[in-house]
């Protein structure tokens, strides 16, 4: 008789950035990147079940039938770091858009590392987490922590900032899918060493300024924009719309717009019309480390002992 599996359904959280500097190309190949990176309440769902068994199998109902998604690279690289054996079954339901610069397959696999451990009772030190999440993609160790973070480096190397005071906003994702190759191809060539040390400086700025301080920038928009002008004329309105921050988000291809308050963002809504989400336009909240963490722990309940993080199985030895 085979065990009976071990069930969460949990939520993989998008990104957005709120500021990214691109200084110049390191010698292992990838650039050198300034950013902070910021949790949304934007989210994919993510059904996962464990059950112990001699060989592991690991099956994923995709909708969208992605090659060598993710979410089943992270439930191997999970299942052979814990040295464990069995059945593991993965449901995804996509909300996040592709190729939009929101992280979502990047958070899809964090959310499999953290919630199989805590099913197949096992523990992962954060340490070989973080190991793990950077193997599979720069974007993934953020996801593990989420809420607000400088990265640099690649944008693996975290420093947890404060969270900032909660915030709604408006996302929006036109449809456009921008190669990140490509948009670093072109920028390339605007890259210098004295521009480098100004936007250091001027993301030094931003970051102990905080909310009120220094106006973030993306160094991609330039040449995404020329690439892709909709991208452009979106900005502006939600620059019309009265937004406090507007920005692109990683590479692109959305954009969002932030309001300090909630009459702000519903005038903004109404101004921007009957807008659907399947037409691209979402509603979004800023979800800082608390709240993040928080999510987590009422996802897993039944499986895991005390509020700790990473979530701690209480299954086990």
């Amino acid at each position: 008789m085979s065990a009976p599996f071990r069930r969460a359904k949990v939520r993989a959280l998008a990104k957005i950035n709120l500021g990214l500097r691109v200084l110049g190309r390191r010698p292992d190949g990838y650039h050198e990147l300034r950013t902070v990176f910021q949790t949304i309440s934007l989210a994919d769902t993510l059904e996962i079940a464990y059950a112990p068994a001699r060989r592991t199998a690991i099956e994923l109902e995709d909708p969208l039938g992605l090659p060598d998604n993710l979410v089943a690279r992270a439930a191997r690289a999970a299942m052979g770091a814990m040295r464990a054996t069995g059945r593991v079954q993965i449901r995804l339901a996509k909300r996040i858009p592709m190729g939009a610069g929101l992280g979502g397959g990047s958070s899809d696999a964090a959310a499999v590392l953290l919630a199989l451990p805590v099913l197949a009772g096992r523990r992962l030190e954060p340490a070989r987490l973080c190991e793990i999440a950077g193997e599979l993609g720069s974007d993934v160790p953020f996801f593990l922590r989420g809420g607000r973070a400088v990265g640099i480096g690649r944008g693996t190397e975290l420093f947890p900032l404060p969270d900032g005071a909660p915030c709604g906003g408006v996302l929006v994702a036109p449809g456009v899918t921008v190669s990140t190759a490509e948009a670093y191809r072109r920028l390339s060539p605007r890259l210098t060493i004295e521009l480098q040390q100004n936007k250091i400086f001027s993301f030094q700025s931003q970051v102990w300024d905080g909310d009120t301080g220094t106006a973030p920038v993306n160094d991609f928009e330039g040449v995404v924009f020329e690439q892709y002008p909709v991208l452009a004329r979106w900005k502006k309105r939600l620059i019309r719309a009265q937004a406090s921050t507007v920005m692109m988000t990683g590479s692109g291809s959305a954009l969002f717009g932030l309001f300090r308050t909630a009459r702000e963002l519903s005038t903004a809504l109404a101004e921007l019309g009957e807008y659907t989400e399947e037409e691209g336009i979402y509603r979004i909240s800023l979800v800082g480390r608390r709240r993040y963490c928080a999510l987590w722990w009422r996802a897993l309940e039944e499986h895991i002992t005390g509020k700790v993080w990473p979530p701690r199985s209480r299954y086990a030895q």
